[in-house]
């Protein structure tokens, strides 16, 4: 029986598991979750690596990120930008770093624990195993799932969703949810350079052009928690912008065409 033997000084001290997925997280003063949240989602079961799309915070959220790139080497990232340029433009170059790599599942994910970490395994079997092509942790699919939010907020939340579905023709409960994954697919065929909204909009517009690109969206049910530490982003203008915006992408999609899901047959 030949005998096989391993070299091990050709490895370096720590072991990596590869992962075929990217958990993008936007940040802007959230230094009393950031830790917390990059240990939730590096103790799950299934290995999945974390970029963090920090806009300048003030209060330190990216030194307190790279001071655990040391521990977590190999799995977290960073891209510090300059001042708050709106989450669409964070995720657009969060996707855009994801597609320079070899990840098949990129999701997005907020900082404040509003989405629990342990359904992102949920989100990963809908699109590996399940048929989606890009999976939504959703508010609303199966009754209100959501804890601790102000009666009006809900309505709100709730009422947006029903007015985008109503515009747009998407068959999806929770239009304006930000908790997703991508299957790498659907990002290599949509034109990023052209998602112009940079609030809470585009998370329509991205669902909206998916839809479009022919793509299939599943939702998967969620219990949304609204933020315990950290000052929430939400505020009049982005509502406004989600308000008027799905109109305007409404119409302009009407002039437009959209770039097609390539055909398995």
């Amino acid at each position: 029986m030949p005998i096989f033997v391993i070299n091990y000084s050709l490895f370096s001290h720590q072991f990596f598991i590869m992962s075929d997925g990217l958990v993008i997280i936007p940040t802007y003063n959230e230094k009393e979750n950031i830790e917390n949240i990059l240990r939730a989602v590096f103790g799950l079961e299934r290995a999945f690596d974390v970029l963090v799309i920090d806009d300048g915070s003030p209060d330190g959220t990216a030194a307190i990120v790279k001071s655990l790139q040391a521990e977590f080497a190999g799995r977290l990232y960073i891209v510090e930008r300059s001042g708050k340029q709106g989450l669409g433009t964070a995720y657009i170059c969060g996707f855009k770093w994801a597609l320079d790599r070899d990840y098949s599942f990129v999701f997005e994910m907020d900082a404040d624990f509003s989405h629990n970490p342990k359904d992102l395994i949920h989100l990963y079997n809908a699109c590996a195993s399940k048929g989606a092509d890009v999976a939504i942790g959703s508010r609303y699919v199966t009754g209100v799932n959501v804890v601790n939010w102000p009666m009006g907020r809900v309505l709100m939340s709730f009422c947006a969703s029903k007015y985008v579905r109503f515009i747009t023709g998407i068959k999806i409960a929770d239009t304006t949810a930000g908790f997703k994954c991508y299957r790498r697919e659907v990002l290599e065929t949509i034109d990023l350079d052209k998602i112009h909204f940079k609030g809470y909009a585009f998370q329509i517009e991205m669902k909206f052009t998916t839809y479009k690109c022919g793509f299939k969206l599943q939702e998967v049910p969620i219990i949304f928690v609204n933020r315990v530490e950290g000052v929430s982003k939400m505020n009049g203008s982005i509502f406004g912008e989600a308000l008027f915006g799905v109109v305007q992408l409404k119409w302009s999609s009407l002039f437009r065409k959209y770039p097609q899901k390539a055909s398995t047959n």
